[in-house]
This record gives C-alpha cells, structure tokens and sequence, in this order.
C-alpha cells in the first residue's frame, strides 16, 4: 500500500533525527550545564515516545479500520528499544564510568532504576522476538511473550514519573509530562479490553 510505504520511510528518518540532534548538540558543547543528564533524559524522552506510539497501532487500527497501521507496531517498538538502550547506556558508561560497585549502592537508594532495567530487560526480549523466525519457533508463546509490552509501557511511565522527582500531592516539579504519558498508557490499555474492542469495531 502506497501510504504505509510512504509514512514507514517518513517513520524510519523521523527516528533518528532526535539522536542525530543530540550527537551535534554533544558535539557542539550544546548539551546545557549538565549534558550527561541532558542526553539520559533526551533519550529516555524519545524511548517512551516510540513505546507510546507502538502501543497505540492497535487501537487507532481499531478506531479506523486501517490494518497497514499495524505493521508500524514493529519498527516503533523497536526505536523505543533503540533509544531505551542508549539511554542505558549513557548511564551506565558515561555517567557511572562502568563502576558497578556504586551502581549497586545506587540500585539501593533509587528504585526507580530497577524499574527501568526491567523495563528494557522487557524491551530487549521483544526486539530479540520480533522477526518473523521467531514468531514460526515460538508460535503460541509468541503472542504470550510480546504482551509483556503492556507492561513494559507501566514500567516506562513509572519509572519516569518516579526519575522526574516530581511531588503529585502538592503539583509540585514534573509531573505534567509523566501524567499525561501515563494517561496515554491506560488510554491504549483499556482500549485493548475485549468489551471495548468489540464496541469500538461496532462502531465503526
């Protein structure tokens, strides 16, 4: 179909943009006063953008009838992978130099860094299963295995909540941005339920 061909390369240069847009800014010194934590949240950024707009192929197929929307699922799944992995590993690397023994003491007092490394534990198994020889070995566990991105998009939100060190009780710091991506998550979620699918493709 001409208009999936068309929006997929539209797709495939849109993506890395925002990492070609952070390789200048590193390279030009542009990375504001704190450019290893400017690129972690850059990258964590666009990693739960791509997760979003994965999750949602199914239910704007559902709303419009369009089933090429489908085939979008993977690439987007997959540059949410991408740039959940170099969002890693800028942390890992460049931030804590590989020094594991301080990333342990870390672990301890920010849990939300183990919400993310399950996250992209998730994200890494449904990159490795994507391709269709995959899917012809796993058959039935297949499906099981790539539900987990469900969860792999609560894990995002709540690990991104929880980084942005905003105080939703008193509206205080960033919480507008996890909110609304934890609204988007849910949103996709609850469409996905059978009473509302079946209610959706009713409707249209």
């Amino acid at each position: 179909m001409v208009i999936y061909r068309r929006i997929r390369l539209v797709l495939h240069v849109c993506a890395w943009i925002p990492l070609a847009v952070l390789a200048f800014d590193a390279a030009t010194a542009n990375l504001t006063i704190n450019p290893i934590q400017a690129a972690e949240q850059r990258t964590g950024d666009t990693a739960i953008t791509f997760l979003i707009l994965s999750l949602a192929c199914t239910p704007l197929h559902l709303v419009y009838g369009a089933p090429w929307l489908m085939k979008l699922s993977r690439p987007l799944g997959l540059y949410a992978f991408l740039y959940a992995a170099v969002h890693v590993s800028i942390f890992i690397g460049i931030d804590y130099g590989f020094d594991f023994t301080l990333l342990l003491q870390e672990l301890a007092q920010k849990p939300y860094i183990i919400v993310g490394a399950t996250c992209l534990l998730i994200l890494s198994a449904l990159a490795l299963t994507s391709f269709d020889r995959a899917k012809l070995i796993l058959r039935k566990r297949w499906k099981q295995l790539h539900r987990l991105v469900y969860l792999a998009g609560l894990l995002a939100v709540l690990h991104f909540g929880w980084a942005s060190k905003g105080n939703l009780f008193s509206f205080s710091g960033d919480i507008f941005r996890p909110l609304l991506a934890g609204a988007l998550v849910l949103t996709l979620l609850i469409i996905r339920l059978p009473p509302v699918r079946r209610w959706l493709i009713q409707r249209r």
